[in-house]
């Protein structure tokens, strides 16, 4: 019988690669199930890592929340200080001119106003500043009427607590002269802007408290008067509007402004700020934008953590005394 030894050859060929394949396939599987084992343990390392971070997060932010609750604690300390009623004073440039340095509320009385005030000096960024606005915890109503904002309201002691001067002092305060407007602001990251507007000025009752300014300068951007771009400006500009409460609306929106974003201000078609906004911690969600709103800042849906709005003299000089 004859043998065909090349068929045989081949035949051992064809076993020897099936083989060599099978053997590589199984190796191959083994090489997979480790990088499996390796996978799983390394994802387990992340996930630890993770919660270890996650941790140190907390405990920084509770040591944190624990420090700022310590300021807090030294700030609410009464902040009225009384000059013993030598003489008047029509803002917080006069007081500081005439030697006093230190932050608090103050009387005065500007020149048309009936009646002396309480209003916090802010002696920093120069000395001289009358604050007008304070949001600095969301520990008060500004969801409020009109009377409320006429009149004025919160807590005209504490040195860090939320108030609004009044509507009407706010008139007599800008009717004297020529004053320029800061805004200071505070995000929840800790990061500080400011806007300032030249020519700030509250007109009376009569005009139900129309605002107007002029030119912006400073590093949180023009929301304002909507000097971010000149198509918004129908909307976005606040100048000229009148006041405007949820029982009294002024605005030039088809609903009321003043209801839809629960607060006071001079609102346009709503807002581009609002400063007089719903207190919330930084992001938030609701059916308007609604909350303490820089536009040009941090949009419409983050709320600010802290706002001074406050005026001084344009013309003011630090006396050195």
């Amino acid at each position: 019988m004859e043998v065909n030894i090349l068929s045989v050859g081949n035949c051992d060929q064809n076993i020897l690669f099936k083989f060599n394949f099978i053997y590589g396939l199984v190796g191959w599987l083994i090489d997979l199930q480790k990088c499996f084992q390796d996978q799983i343990r390394l994802q387990g390392q992340v996930r630890l890592l993770e919660h270890r971070v996650k941790q140190k997060q907390l405990k920084i932010i509770q040591l944190l929340e624990k420090k700022e609750i310590q300021y807090s604690d030294r700030e609410d300390e009464s902040s009225v200080i009384d000059l013993g009623g030598k003489r008047q004073y029509s803002d917080c440039a006069e007081i500081f001119n005439d030697g006093h340095k230190q932050n608090g509320f103050y009387k005065i009385k500007p020149i048309q106003s009936p009646k002396e005030f309480f209003a916090f000096c802010d002696m920093s960024e120069g000395g001289g500043w009358t604050v007008f606005q304070r949001r600095s915890d969301g520990s008060q109503n500004f969801d409020r009427l009109w009377a409320d904002y006429e009149e004025g309201f919160g807590n005209f002691v504490l040195k860090n607590g939320e108030f609004w001067l009044g509507n009407k002092n706010l008139h007599y305060l800008t009717n004297q002269g020529n004053y320029t407007l800061r805004i200071d602001l505070t995000d929840f990251e800790g990061e500080r802007r400011f806007a300032q507007y030249a020519r700030f000025r509250v007109a009376g009752e009569e005009h139900s408290y129309e605002m107007n300014c002029g030119e912006y300068s400073g590093t949180a951007g023009d929301s304002l008067t909507g000097g971010f771009h000149p198509e918004v400006k129908w909307w976005a500009d606040h100048r000229g509007m009148k006041f405007s409460t949820r029982d009294r609306d002024n605005d030039n929106y088809e609903g009321n402004c003043a209801e839809e974003e629960k607060a006071g201000w001079w609102f346009n078609r709503c807002h581009s700020a609002n400063l007089n906004g719903l207190y919330y911690r930084g992001p938030y969600t609701a059916k308007t934008d609604n909350g303490i709103v820089w536009y040009t800042w941090h949009g419409w849906w983050y709320s600010l953590k802290s706002v001074v709005m406050k005026v001084r003299p344009a013309d003011f000089e630090c006396n050195i005394v």
